[in-house]
């Protein structure tokens, strides 16, 4: 047995830090979410029984994500997206990273609303309840980007207190020189921690004001922000046809949800539905 910063070794069988950082960050989701079920009242063996659908369902989506739009760095060495196609078992491979949180995030909200509809369960209602679980699991899963050296910013200045060192290997090629760098993935983090209090806050505080899916909304607002403004320091942002594919999404996301926000409490009349 030997233990790197990959994971832990058995012979040729490797137990990932990255995916333990994922698997924590799951659980600690669903329990955040289990309280937020208790309190409002509502069963929450639904969540447990809905978890395993929702895993698939956010990896699967996350996995199409990163197939879909590769980073410019991967497409330099001919990882495209019709390399992925065309090598099933590389596109499987997501223990070597590539997991794309919007993907995961529609992946995700597909299964449960397919599943709450199976079980004649309010969609709306359980995506409130999930979402600040959702945040505090991204919180902790961006910490995988780390054990593997990927999701760092731009080169950090060298008076940086909370500047990371890069290993020469998953430097970019035009920074192979550059040691030090941006933490990324902790802006992020830190970012989805406060979203997650907020949204806590937002739902205990304006009980008697939220519809069902505000909350939703809200996050479909919070953490598109943070996207929108931490890929303005990334270095290899994924792109389709020349354009930042995350930040043109996330754009359109908060946008629509600003908009659907606003509608709802301002122009719709009649009561939501599920």
């Amino acid at each position: 047995m030997s233990i790197d910063r990959i994971g832990i070794h058995f012979g040729s069988f490797t137990v990932h830090f990255y995916g333990i950082i994922l698997m924590l960050g799951v659980v600690a989701a669903a329990f955040l979410a289990d309280r937020e079920a208790k309190r409002r009242n509502k069963d929450p063996e639904f969540l447990w029984d809905a978890l395993i659908w929702l895993v698939i369902g956010g990896v699967i989506g996350a996995r199409l994500w990163h197939i879909f739009t590769p980073p410019p760095s991967m497409v330099e060495d001919g990882i495209t997206t019709n390399f992925y196609l065309t090598h099933p078992l590389d596109a499987l491979a997501i223990w070597e990273g590539g997991l794309g949180i919007p993907g995961a995030v529609i992946g995700g909200g597909f299964a449960l609303y397919v599943f709450a509809k199976s079980r004649r369960q309010n969609f709306l209602i359980w995506a409130d309840i999930i979402v600040p679980g959702l945040a505090l699991g991204q919180a902790i899963g961006r910490w995988g980007n780390y054990v593997n050296q990927e999701l760092y910013g731009a080169p950090a200045p060298e008076n940086l207190p909370w500047k990371i060192f890069i290993e020469w290997g998953p430097r970019l090629t035009d920074f192979k020189d550059v040691e030090y760098y941006h933490p990324l993935f902790l802006y992020e983090s830190l970012w989805n921690l406060a979203n997650m209090f907020l949204l806590l806050w937002i739902a205990k505080r304006f009980v008697d004001v939220l519809k069902p899916g505000d909350l939703f909304l809200v996050y479909l607002i919070t953490y598109p922000v943070a996207r929108i403004l931490l890929d303005f320091v990334r270095l290899d942002a994924s792109e389709v046809a020349g354009i930042n594919a995350n930040q043109t999404f996330m754009i359109v996301i908060l946008l629509s949800s600003i908009g659907l926000l606003v509608y709802r409490h301002k122009y719709a009349k009649r009561p939501e539905s599920a």
